[in-house]
């Protein structure tokens, strides 16, 4: 479990932002929403009309959080932190979430190539009626990929579950032409800004 200064439940299933709280030593269990399409989610993630991106990641981050915490409730476990991220990519003003197709993962990448996009992670740190949140925003600029690279990219499957389909500490590496902000954010969890929450509750490890 980890020592009671390091631990939390972690409000996701992926397997990036684990491993990147184990990176800088804390300890967690996963608190599992339900996400699959073909059940009621715990969380809606389709964005609002007219919702800005910031506001969009900001609002699911923050409904993560309140569902695990109400979850850790139901279940009588253990009041620690609840850690809940929502990461996207946004360009020309749009939201590239998850792409549904390999169809539509391709043409994000298309709307990607040979420019700049900006990417942003909320993360919220619920620990009874306090609630931590803050907001990384990273600019990421792709060189220009041409269609063989887009349809071999996307049948490796690594544009699955990817917001703006494709994964920076993949194979997507290679498109990287430069990066401003938060290596971290972009992968899904951006640690300087987590740390800082933690470290506010006395729970952070170093």
């Amino acid at each position: 479990m980890g020592s009671p200064e390091s631990f939390l439940y972690l409000a996701s299933r992926s397997a990036r932002r684990g491993e990147l709280l184990r990176q800088i030593g804390v300890g967690f269990e996963v608190v599992l929403l339900r996400e699959a399409p073909d059940r009621a989610r715990d969380v809606d993630e389709t964005p609002l009309p007219e919702e800005p991106p910031v506001d969009y990641v900001r609002r699911v981050a923050k409904a993560k959080a309140q569902v695990a915490w109400m979850r850790l409730g139901d279940r009588r476990l253990a009041q620690v932190p609840v850690l809940a991220a929502d990461t996207t990519v946004t360009v020309d003003g749009a939201i590239l979430g998850k792409p549904t197709t390999p169809a539509e993962a391709a043409e994000f990448l298309r709307r990607l190539s040979g420019r700049a996009h900006e990417v942003l992670t909320a993360v919220v740190l619920r620990t009874g009626e306090r609630t931590q949140e803050a907001l990384s925003r990273s600019s990421v600029e792709f060189r220009t990929l041409d269609e063989q690279e887009i349809r071999r990219y996307v049948a490796t499957g690594e544009c699955t579950d990817k917001a703006g389909a494709y994964a920076i500490q993949g194979r997507a590496a290679l498109f990287v032409n430069r990066i401003e902000g938060s290596f971290s954010g972009v992968v899904g969890l951006p640690l300087f800004e987590t740390g800082q929450m933690l470290k506010a509750l006395g729970r952070f490890p170093l």
